[in-house]
């Protein structure tokens, strides 16, 4: 059936959004704004004890007022129970610790190894989109969980919801840059769009597997016409193998079961989100750049008689006569870097042919508590592109537990799926297979290959982590992935003392012990079983002869003449 519906635009979604909220003002309605409803910012809110920011400051009570020097060990009986100590409150403050500068919290390291200049970026903050964390049961008995310390909520009344994101670029950085500072203002556009609920609200039918949801702020389309538009896009502007494109978790367009059933899905779900922030990002990346012409091809345009090039070969999309969606403004915005202008222009005056792949996390509470907090469950959405990694560390054996998968064509996943619109697969003097010179199926950007096929439909993983379940957390580009194994990336961060110097150990040794010399980009992120990481599966012992036997055969200069 062929589908009528509007065409998405953020700019009229965002202009709906104001609107609703001018309507809202005058009739007297509190809403919230357009700042409160998408603002990412790169720090994260939490509650600390105020002695602990001032530890001589004098508070009242029965607190004695003696200088340190002649303070002395109390003796003898007290009038205050260590119960009464306990039931009274304590002082707190609101602070914003910028997570980046957390090295107890988190930590990136970083190296341009042996490449002229780095094309890696990462991104780490927090997302303003309602939580999808597993709501957790009741317990009358048990007592409140946290501590003193306890992370804020977000302005949509939900605990804060964490972002990570490392990206790796190739053929240039332009890509890779796009993505570190707009794509998180995709995903907090399209959760706006959608109208997503939180799942810890009460009421709340986010987590049921079946649900129509009625969109978000648009009043012309809703969560369904929104996926039916964006892959009637696809198909219009790019053919090939986006004609026949149905992703995996859009429900619109996903084929009905064999059985028969018309069962409604989740539209609104955070996966279906996710994927539509990826799907449009790359859509306006590889739009934008299709628009363009590099320099050789702005001369060859003057006579492509004489130059003796095709007449149509700068036509890489389906339609190359439409104009770029997103490239039509020279003047650039004077907006916050924290809160991303979606319609600025996209990348430089000349084409960009090359691209990037992107690993995001997303970690959700279902309670203020942090998710570092030894005794908070959490929710990791994790939505990969391309062949970057995200690993956790398990605290009770210590193993490595892989949250992606590679996207090469040697994946037999990926094998099939591009057979039918790639020409032919074939494999490099290193061993490893590509199709059209490229080594990723997926990717955001690659014009060239579009059509083929290198779509930036991300696969998508949810794991429920329970209170303590995991140690860490690492996202890491190929420089570090591409020859470690994954228990020797965890190994490696087990031995540090915190996040920080364990970032920094990693992307040493990746580059110390490369042959190719790529670029490296290591986040390592603290998660509730920190203090445990060394007790299960003996600590970093079990490969620690093979870690050595790199260094050693980094160290010798004829080991890779043999």
């Amino acid at each position: 059936m062929q589908h009528t519906g509007t065409p998405y635009s953020i700019t009229n979604a965002l202009r709906a959004a104001f609107n609703e909220t001018l309507i809202a003002r005058r009739a007297g309605v509190a809403t919230p704004t357009i700042q409160q409803r998408r603002a990412f910012h790169e720090y994260f809110v939490t509650h600390l004890p105020s002695s602990s920011l001032s530890p001589d400051r004098q508070h009242g009570g029965q607190h004695h007022k003696l200088p340190r020097d002649e303070s002395q060990p109390h003796s003898g009986s007290s009038s205050r129970s260590a119960a009464n100590l306990q039931q009274g409150g304590r002082d707190t403050t609101i602070v914003r610790i910028p997570i980046k500068s957390a090295k107890h919290h988190f930590g990136a390291g970083i190296s341009r190894g042996s490449r002229p200049y780095n094309e890696d970026t990462y991104q780490a903050g927090t997302i303003e989109i309602p939580s999808f964390a597993k709501r957790q049961p009741l317990s009358i008995g048990k007592r409140k969980v946290g501590g003193d310390v306890e992370s804020a909520k977000s302005e949509s009344g939900d605990p804060q919801v964490f972002f990570f994101g490392v990206y790796d670029g190739h053929g240039g950085a332009e890509c890779s840059e796009f993505l570190k500072e707009r794509l998180h203002g995709y995903v907090e556009e399209a959760a706006l769009l959608f109208g997503m609920e939180s799942s810890l609200q009460p009421g709340s039918t986010a987590d049921a597997d079946e649900l129509d949801s009625e969109g978000g702020v648009m009043g012309e389309q809703d969560a369904e016409d929104l996926q039916k538009s964006l892959v009637s896009t696809w198909r219009e502007t790019v053919g090939g193998y986006f004609k026949r494109f149905k992703p995996e978790y859009f429900p619109a367009v996903a084929p009905r079961a064999r059985d028969g059933s018309t069962e409604t899905l989740n539209n609104s779900s955070i996966e279906t989100i996710m994927s539509y922030a990826f799907l449009k990002a790359d859509l306006d990346f590889t739009t934008a750049q299709a628009s363009k012409h590099t320099e050789e091809e702005r001369s060859a345009a003057d006579d492509p008689v004489l130059s003796d090039k095709p007449l149509n070969e700068n036509d890489l999309l389906f339609h190359p006569e439409r104009p770029a969606s997103q490239n039509l403004r020279s003047r650039q915005s004077s907006r916050p870097s924290s809160t991303p202008d979606l319609n600025a222009p996209i990348g430089g005056s000349t084409r960009f042919k090359g691209g990037s792949t992107a690993s995001v996390a997303l970690i959700s509470t279902s309670t203020p508590t942090p998710f570092w907090n030894p005794a908070s469950p959490s929710t990791i959405l994790a939505a990969h592109v391309g062949d970057t990694r995200i690993l956790l560390c398990r605290t009770s054996d210590g193993k490595a537990i892989p949250l992606t998968m590679n996207h090469h064509p040697s994946a037999p996943v990926e094998a099939t799926r591009l057979r039918r619109y790639a020409a032919s697969f074939v494999t490099d003097s290193f061993g490893e297979e590509r199709v059209l010179g490229l080594a990723n199926t997926r990717a955001f950007g690659d014009i060239a290959s579009k059509r083929i096929g290198v779509s930036a439909e991300p696969q998508i993983t949810k794991i429920q982590v329970p209170p303590a379940g995991f140690a860490f957390m690492v996202l890491m580009s190929d420089g570090v992935s591409g020859h470690l194994s994954d228990q020797e990336i965890v190994d490696v961060v087990k031995e540090a003392k915190t996040p920080a110097q364990a970032s920094n150990d990693l992307v040493g040794f990746a580059v110390e012990t490369s042959e190719s010399g790529d670029n490296a980009t290591a986040l390592v992120v603290r998660m509730g079983g920190w203090e445990r990481r060394s007790e299960g599966g003996g600590g970093s012992i079990g490969t620690k002869e093979q870690r050595q036997y790199r260094k050693d055969e980094a160290m010798d200069p004829r080991s890779r003449r043999r």
